[in-house]
């Protein structure tokens, strides 16, 4: 199915691994130009080298910290100057540290905030005038699946998270008919945020063994395993494209049916 994104723009963060750059990739797989952004020059440059080998538009790297709003400001600049528009914005960001609310302390909180919250805010104030220029521009979040049911031990996320659905809500009405938002929900997915988590619930003496963290994972999923980062990169490219032009102000869970919320 050609999802008719060849020669669009489309900038991804925090995609030098992992949720984000495999939605860079399945972007570029179908023709569009992509930014690819993350802190790690290395980190980057390898993303570019794996991604280009799909790529049938161009891909270009540009490092910046998603808490930083010069470096936010630059990101969607470089986009723009590189590729004279931009149409596509998909936000992802690095997760905050998992633990306990009571050892929670509040510097964790506001860096939760700034990250997960306030990078979104910046990327569309500065993009906003850019997507609402084209033919029709859309921006998709990568939050959790913690916005519909509370991880244990992910205080941080289950409770910060939610404010990007509240924003994307809001601004597919406040921008429409211009600029489509929706979200995606990850369930488990393989990535190094995933092992993350489990080497630090392999401290905490939950799990023996990262093996014996990814079974327990997936053991409870209907589709028996967790799932590949491409899986939601695809999801991804649909929500950008105009295949999904009536698609507006929904969060898609890509979880393997793991969630039991009715809606």
């Amino acid at each position: 199915m050609d999802l008719e994104l060849a020669g669009d723009a489309a900038l991804v963060t925090a995609s030098s691994s992992g949720l984000g750059k495999a939605s860079a990739k399945a972007l570029a797989r179908e023709g569009s130009n992509v930014v690819l952004n993350g802190r790690d020059e290395g980190r980057l440059e390898d993303a570019r080298t794996e991604i280009e080998s799909v790529a049938s538009g161009r891909v270009v790297t540009h490092a910046g910290d998603l808490t930083d709003p010069d470096d936010i400001s630059e990101l969607v600049s470089v986009t723009v100057e590189e590729f004279g528009g931009l149409d596509h914005l998909v936000t992802s960001a690095g997760g905050p540290p998992s633990g306990p609310f009571l050892e929670t302390t509040d510097e964790d909180w506001y860096a939760a905030y700034d990250l997960l919250v306030m990078s979104v805010v910046r990327l569309i104030r500065a993009a906003a005038d850019e997507l609402r220029a084209g033919d029709g521009g859309s921006v998709v979040h990568i939050t959790s699946h913690s916005v519909k049911e509370a991880i244990d031990s992910l205080v941080l996320s289950n409770s910060v998270r939610m404010s990007v659905i509240g924003l994307e809500k809001t601004l597919s009405r406040e921008l429409a008919p211009e600029v489509r938002f929706n979200s995606v929900l990850p369930g488990p997915i393989e990535t190094e945020r995933t092992r993350e988590l489990l080497e630090q619930a392999i401290e905490r003496g939950e799990f023996d063994s990262y093996e014996e963290g990814l079974a327990a994972k997936g053991s409870t999923n209907p589709v028996e395993r967790i799932g590949r980062p491409m899986e939601l990169g695809n999801t991804v490219a649909f929500l950008c494209s105009p295949a999904s032009a009536f698609t507006n102000g929904i969060t898609v869970p890509i979880d393997g049916g793991l969630g039991r919320s009715n809606i």
